[in-house]
């Protein structure tokens, strides 16, 4: 391919096919797009990438991303909401989700991943200390564990639960509930949903 296009070409669909799940025809047609695309508005592009880590910066305490001026997350600092009560996620996109419900009141705590030997990716490698002083700082309540339903998700989830036990952390522990999405057929539901689905089934 490298007689056939132009370097400057071949070097944006290497970088672009560097994002995760983007694959090499996903590349060169993004590639594509953005050589005819207008100039102005790759140049917006290119700045707000080149901005991004001088732009962004993590939350102290909840480790949330948060802007270069603030010193703590907004959703932490928020007097109206409840610090008792801790929703732990793997990721600070996590968060998005939870407050798109529009219901949960509480405050957030961001691992920075979830457990995965595969990955390499330990306990150690998480902001697991840092919780267990915001629970005795904050006089926490009760900790949602709002971890991925993955097998690294739950094994996290699990790991969190003993850890706390371990550490004589007196604390409610819960676990988001997971079931059958709306819309979707029994039969193409993975065994995770299902066995999730048939723990927490409920009275009609």
């Amino acid at each position: 391919m490298s007689q056939l296009l132009p370097a400057a070409l071949l070097r944006a669909i290497d970088e672009i096919g560097r994002l995760p799940g983007v694959g090499a025809r996903t590349a060169e047609r993004y590639a594509y797009f953005l050589l005819r695309a207008d100039a102005h508005a790759n140049q917006k592009l290119a700045d707000a990438i080149a901005n991004l880590h001088s732009g962004v910066k993590t939350c102290p305490v909840t480790f949330a991303l948060i802007d270069p001026d603030q010193d703590v997350s907004p959703l932490y600092s928020d007097q109206s909401r409840n610090k008792k009560l801790i929703a732990v996620v793997e990721e600070p996109l996590d968060i998005i989700a939870l407050e798109r419900t529009g219901q949960y009141k509480g405050t957030y705590h961001v691992l920075g991943g979830a457990i995965s030997p595969i990955d390499g990716v330990g306990p150690e490698q998480l902001h697991i200390p840092e919780l267990l002083e915001r629970v005795k700082a904050d006089d926490v309540e009760e900790i949602i564990i709002a971890t991925n339903a993955s097998v690294e998700g739950e094994s996290t989830a699990l790991f969190l639960q003993r850890h706390l036990i371990d550490a004589d952390i007196t604390v409610k522990m819960t676990r988001l509930a997971r079931g059958i999405p709306v819309g979707v057929d029994l039969e193409y539901a993975d065994q995770i949903t299902l066995t999730h689905a048939l723990e927490g089934r409920r009275l009609l």
